[in-house]
């Protein structure tokens, strides 16, 4: 089993979340975040003044995943969440973390039969 984290651009998650569905990957988590890596952030107006605003709006996705479905998952992301052909510094991370264990709460459930 494996924890899928990426991190996308907001307008990028209809696109992702469609291309997830094609690979049958139908269960996922969303959170608004804020972040920054080669971007650097950007300029910002408050009350008139230029300030640098460095943490641009990011959403981040958590796919919980047997095995079977990590790399079909990775490619939907990446599919989704590219900026054109060539993509674009800002589309997005995606790490791919061991999981030990999981358990649904209804039925208690554990490990892959829980995904």
């Amino acid at each position: 089993m494996k924890l899928i984290i990426a991190i996308i651009q907001p307008g990028k998650l209809e696109a992702v979340k469609e291309a997830l569905t094609e690979v049958e990957v139908f269960r996922l988590t969303v959170l608004d975040c804020q972040g920054f890596g080669r971007q650097k952030g950007h300029p910002g107006l408050y009350r008139g003044l230029e300030i640098g605003v460095n943490l641009l709006r990011k959403v981040q996705l958590q796919i919980a995943v047997n095995e079977e479905f990590v790399q079909p998952t990775v490619d939907a992301i990446v599919k989704g969440g590219r900026s054109g052909n060539d993509g674009e510094i800002g589309d997005g991370k995606i790490f791919v973390l061991p999981m030990d264990d999981c358990v649904r709460i209804r039925t208690g459930e554990t490990g892959a039969e829980a995904i």
